[in-house]
């Protein structure tokens, strides 16, 4: 049996981009212990896989602006007990980071990561062994193309997120069917215009369905207000934690989001999803390996509304016309 610890602690997107990594390995492995070391925001998704059996939550973010705290150093010394706790077979950092990098060094167990030209930062005397991989494949294939050169196998064709999520109902979501527009990021520049959102927003409504408008801080409370204040079917949700985002997004008929981590987790779950990119790259950090999702737009080229209205009868499939609320049916 192998115990493999996989260190790949943040963000949303790249912690949802690295679970295939786990299908890989107990397909690979099937007896294999794995374990996973993540930011305490992001602790809920490695546990959406069943193969996971347990998180260690770190919380370096927090951390950074409290290290003269008495409290800060107390909690580092508990987590790195809690790290070096077990001797394991195989650490792999699949970040790439000199945080990520230190976590795994710290472990007990044969290091492996990126060496020079394949990190961001030179960190290659830290680990026991190191890889290359290019930077031209998506960063999915990057943390798979890692962990199986580390770990000696070879990689199926097929990419699987492999996790489960339980549609929650909410006493403040209505029973009729719903959709979710994650209209926020944390970078301005990814920013869907809000009228767009405004004239997608409406066609589901005038189809019957309700549209549940997500936010993280308050700016984006705020404009969840406006784009809500102008549609006749909306809902905005309590702040919301991340198991309970999951559970919403797991519920949904559809899925429209921006480039930000939850619209990476609802085309993971499984959810039929149009991912909207304004500002970046789809081909190196988009949507992938998910038969219910698509990306568009580009970097300076933001689909219109009729594109991201147009994608979405693909990837709802057969559904009854009688049960589908979607203007698309």
């Amino acid at each position: 049996m192998k115990s493999i610890l996989l260190v790949k602690t943040s963000s949303l997107g790249d912690v949802v981009h690295n679970l295939p990594v786990v299908g890989d390995i107990r397909s690979a492995y099937p007896d294999a212990v794995i374990d996973w070391v993540v930011e305490e925001g992001f602790a809920a998704i490695p546990p959406l896989h069943p193969a996971v059996r347990s998180v260690l939550p770190v919380a370096i973010r927090r951390w950074r602006s409290l290290l003269w705290r008495r409290r800060t150093h107390g909690e580092v010394r508990t987590f790195l007990r809690r790290l070096r706790a077990q001797a394991y077979d195989a650490v792999v950092d699949t970040q790439g980071l000199l945080k990520s990098a230190l976590i795994a060094r710290a472990a007990h167990g044969e290091r492996f990561g990126l060496d020079w030209e394949s990190a961001r930062e030179p960190l290659a005397l830290l680990y026991d062994r190191t890889f290359s991989v290019p930077w031209t494949l998506h960063a999915v294939e990057r943390n798979r193309a890692l962990a199986a050169q580390a770990l000696g196998y070879a990689l199926s064709p097929q990419v699987s997120y492999g996790i489960r999520a339980v549609p929650v109902k909410f006493s403040w979501l209505p029973a009729a069917p719903y959709v979710v527009l994650l209209h926020a990021t944390s970078a301005e520049r990814k920013l869907w215009p809000e009228a767009r959102w405004v004239e997608l927003g409406g066609r589901f409504s005038l189809g019957g369905a309700c549209c549940v408008l997500p936010w993280g801080n308050a700016a984006e409370r705020d404009r969840s207000e406006r784009l809500a204040g102008q549609l006749a079917r909306a809902v905005i949700p309590p702040a919301l934690r991340l198991d309970e985002a999951a559970g919403l997004l797991a519920g949904a008929q559809a899925v429209m989001g921006v480039d930000t981590g939850l619209t990476h987790l609802a085309a993971a779950l499984g959810v039929a999803t149009v991912g909207i990119y304004c500002a970046t790259d789809p081909a190196a950090t988009g949507i992938y390996g998910c038969e219910r999702a698509v990306n568009l737009g580009g970097i300076g080229a933001p689909p219109t509304v009729d594109a991201v209205n147009a994608a979405l009868p693909k990837l709802l499939g057969p559904l009854p016309i009688t049960h589908c609320p979607l203007p698309v049916c």
